[in-house]
């Protein structure tokens, strides 16, 4: 007998390590343990959302004829970690051997490695590209850039392909993918579904256990099973596909979900597969039900960006998170887990994470994102709180977004320029601004919004590094022409902004 360990991310029927097991003698361990759960202070949402999954995914293979070994959160007799959990059901069988799917985390891989039985890891294929595909793409390349191994994907798989050539002549129609919202637009309502008895008892649990964590638990309405995460995946085909490329990258106040698929949490536990979702996308275009813009962003994301950033976090190793080029170290204030702010669109982006445990890609990246980078915050605990805030952030993915692209803390490892901006890029992709208590009009001087502050502040003290990046070359010209008195108010107003965020006051 061997134990095959199914973590909670790896909810696949035909998981490697479930593919290679003896179904008639082979025991699955499953198991909810207290490492998982607290390492990071996990979003209450999120918890439920992989508690009530695995039961149901342990249920599946149940009536498929698995022998499973299924641990719960609240049984006496949890070990409290994966590692404990395997022990003890070695202890109890008789077992010396382990099974599994290879983690997705250096942090439980390490962890495994420790445990003193025979293990075999096998390598998670659910992925397009392995990690020894991606090495052979990287090898001798002076940059990595996502948009050449996209490229690369789009051949191996075909999607969106004529022959040679990519559908509609062009790789790429990103440039038509970036209209701001608008009041008056349809918006889809997303599929969400009650809480059936299983997921009713984790919520239960998950209030009890984790109620002082950040973050609403309920309403709750996520895919708990691979039935429920299909319907969101052709709900969306059906109602909101064809104006995804157009609006993916806008704002609204209130409207947390737009256009947008919601299913990365359930591509990132294995109860969608990508290339499945992929071609079903990709008919919609086929069929006319969808247009090429759309489809192409939206495949984008998952065979190049997602791919992509999964073989930057293997390829540079567990000392990733710990990279800080900038030298950032400001602490992350409170406003990020829910105080009090004058700034609309910090409110609205980490209100709205707090609801839903959920913010599209723009709003991570051009507004929580942004402000940490502009502010000095230390790249570490910004990558802390998205790890924890998101019901789709599992380390493979989140930390090479955060710290890659978001914060620049890999000194651009695969970003070509930081993703800064002032107040002007909110004002122009959403309708935030309206109700802030600063002007984003305004650049120095009473009620002068503070990304427009910041965002110089921070050219200013990294000027030795990005002035001679030729994306950034005209913003530095624009800054010498400024009149010195004016360019010392700016920096005067940033460090006075940044001493009373320090102090813990509400700005």
């Amino acid at each position: 007998m061997k134990l095959v360990l199914v973590l909670g991310d790896q909810l696949t029927p035909d998981i490697a390590a479930l593919r290679q097991a003896d179904k008639a003698q082979d025991l699955v361990v499953m198991a909810e343990v207290a490492t998982e759960t607290q390492y990071v202070p996990h979003h209450p949402k999120k918890i439920a959302f992989v508690l009530a999954s695995m039961r149901k995914f342990a249920d599946r293979l149940r009536a498929d004829g698995w022998q499973v070994a299924y641990t719960t959160l609240d049984d006496p007799q949890n070990a409290g970690s994966v590692p404990g959990e395997l022990l003890r059901r070695a202890s109890d069988t008789g077992a010396t051997q382990v099974l599994t799917t290879r983690p997705g985390e250096w942090r439980l891989i390490a962890a495994l490695e420790e445990v003193p039985l025979h293990l075999e890891a096998l390598e998670d294929d659910r992925f397009l590209a392995s990690h020894a595909d991606f090495g052979t793409w990287a090898e001798g390349r002076k940059q990595l850039r996502m948009e050449f191994f996209y490229r690369e994907m789009r051949r191996r798989t075909g999607l969106l392909m004529e022959g040679d050539t990519p559908a509609g002549g062009k790789w790429n129609f990103d440039h038509e993918n970036r209209k701001p919202g608008k009041d008056d637009l349809f918006l889809p309502e997303p599929l969400r579904f009650e809480p059936d008895p299983i997921v009713a008892e984790v919520l239960d649990l998950v209030e009890a256990r984790f109620g002082e964590h950040f973050g609403q638990l309920r309403p709750f309405g996520m895919a708990t099973d691979q039935t429920q995460a299909d319907a969101v995946l052709t709900h969306f085909i059906d109602t909101a596909l064809p104006a995804f490329g157009d609006y993916q990258d806008a704002m609204l106040s209130g409207r947390p979900f737009l256009y947008h698929a919601l299913i990365s949490a359930y591509l990132n536990i294995g109860l969608l597969d990508p290339l499945d979702v992929c071609r079903r996308v990709e008919a919609a275009w086929s069929d006319g039900r969808a247009p090429l813009n759309a489809v192409e962003g939206f495949i984008r994301q998952i065979i190049g960006w997602r791919e992509f950033v999964r073989g930057i976090y293997f390829r540079e190793g567990p000392t990733y998170t710990d990279r800080n080029v900038l030298g950032h170290d400001r602490a992350l204030p409170a406003l990020y887990w829910g105080g009090e702010t004058g700034m609309a669109c910090l409110s609205e982006a980490v209100g709205q994470t707090r609801e839903q445990a959920y913010a599209h890609h723009i709003q991570r990246l051009m507004v929580t994102g942004n402000f940490a980078l502009i502010a000095g915050i230390d790249p570490a605990e910004v990558h802390q709180w998205y790890l924890a805030v998101y019901a789709d952030a599992f380390e493979w993915v989140e930390a090479p977004n955060t710290l890659g692209m978001s914060q620049f803390a890999d000194g651009g490892l695969f970003a070509t320029k930081p993703y800064v901006s002032s107040g002007n890029y909110i004002d122009r992709m959403s309708d935030y601004c309206g109700g802030c208590r600063y002007s984003v009009k305004t650049k120095v001087g009473e009620g002068a919004c503070p990304f427009n502050l910041l965002y110089w502040h921070f050219m200013n003290r990294h000027r030795e590094r990005f002035a001679v990046n030729p994306r950034m070359g005209q913003m530095y010209r624009t800054w010498d022409r400024m009149d010195e008195g004016r360019r010392a108010d700016i920096l005067k107003e940033a460090e006075d902004f940044l001493a009373r965020l320090d102090a813990g006051e509400v700005v």
